[in-house]
């Protein structure tokens, strides 16, 4: 179809503008003389319908360059219909291929996102983890202190208790010594009793001046009895003393126990903080490695795109290249009349396949 403003009206114009010129219309002449607007076909039907009505005007038969341009005009029409079919199909191509790439583009774009979404996640979980792994190591660290203090806790009472133990003992010992010598004073005193009684016998005088050396030494006896009574008095209270801080240490040692049996759980709990502890560290080897794969994914989805880039671009830099030697060619391939004969007739050069595409839109 020819294009808007572009009638037979027009084309007879040119092409009597042409003959008036001396040039021989043809198609691209006239179409040239139209300023470029028109296609090749519709120019050559209206050429042709305008010819034809000029012989049956004239009666003359036509000229042979007419006809030869009728021949030329018709094999320009066929190959400019096979040229626009070669390229229509190689645009097709050319335009499937670029939707192709870009649809992977775009798709490796949407992965990209994706896996950049998931790394963040993982991100935030491996911070969590590693967050509750501090506070897990935390409070380890808090119950081994204070597993440590009641420790030395129950080794002081421990101690303390042995002190009192031995000090106990040390006392009991005092006490018997002091058993035993009231025993062995009180078996001497029996035995002078009893030597006094048989000397009392034998000589009542003598006796009674013993009686009375007797009576002195029973009264220094008493006084050293009395003595020794307070001695044991105090000996006793001492003891009583002593049992009663037996005692009271006997019931913090008892306390220091029940609160080493109430400490008992924690080495459990301390092995269960442990292997939370293990379980958390390998919990974040897990995450560290899903974390690598995804970034070797993400680098891999990152050289996918730049390859179908790269392939996008010499796509299009070989179609580029194609407009540039279709272009060429139309330039380089414009047809002209030149002699061909000494006899001074002129023919004219066909045009070739590649002016058929000149006026393409090629993008």
């Amino acid at each position: 179809m020819a294009r808007a403003g572009v009638y037979r009206t027009d084309i007879e114009k040119a092409r009597r503008a042409l003959l008036a010129k001396g040039k021989h219309p043809s198609i691209d002449l006239v179409r040239a003389e139209l300023g470029n607007t028109g296609s090749r076909s519709t120019i050559h039907r209206y050429l042709k319908e305008i010819e034809a009505e000029q012989p049956a005007a004239t009666g003359a038969k036509p000229a042979i360059s007419d006809a030869l341009q009728d021949l030329v005009a018709r094999l320009a029409e066929q190959l400019h219909q096979e040229a626009e079919a070669r390229i229509t199909e190689h645009r097709e191509a050319s335009d499937a291929r670029v939707r192709e790439r870009s649809e992977a583009a775009n798709a490796a774009h949407q992965e990209a996102a994706t896996l950049r979404d998931s790394l963040q996640r993982t991100e935030a979980t491996l911070a969590a983890e590693r967050t509750a792994h501090q506070d897990a190591a935390d409070q380890l660290q808090k119950a081994r202190v204070q597993l440590a203090q009641l420790e030395e806790r129950v080794a002081g009472q421990e101690q303390r208790s042995r002190e009192q133990e031995a000090h106990l003992r040390s006392l009991e010992d005092k006490h018997q010594h002091a058993r035993d010598a009231l025993d062995h004073f009180r078996a001497q005193a029996q035995e002078q009793r009893a030597r006094e009684q048989r000397q009392h016998e034998q000589a009542l005088q003598a006796l009674q001046v013993e009686l009375r050396q007797a009576a002195d030494q029973v009264t220094a006896k008493n006084a050293e009895l009395l003595r020794l009574n307070r001695d044991n008095g105090r000996l006793l209270e001492q003891t009583t003393h002593q049992q009663k801080a037996l005692t009271e240490a006997e019931r913090e040692v008892r306390k220091a126990r029940e609160e080493l049996e109430s400490l008992r759980p924690l080495p459990a709990q301390v092995t269960s903080l442990e292997q939370r502890t293990a379980k958390a560290i390998t919990d974040a080897e897990v995450l560290q490695s899903h974390l690598d794969q995804a970034r070797s994914q993400l680098e891999q989805t990152r050289r996918e795109l730049r390859d179908s880039e790269l392939e996008r671009e010499r796509t299009q830099a070989r179609f580029e290249g194609m407009q540039a030697a279709w272009a060429q060619r139309d330039a380089t391939l414009t047809p002209a009349t030149e002699p061909v004969e000494r006899t001074g007739k002129r023919r004219v050069r066909p045009p070739a396949a590649e002016e058929a595409t000149q006026d393409l839109p090629l993008k």
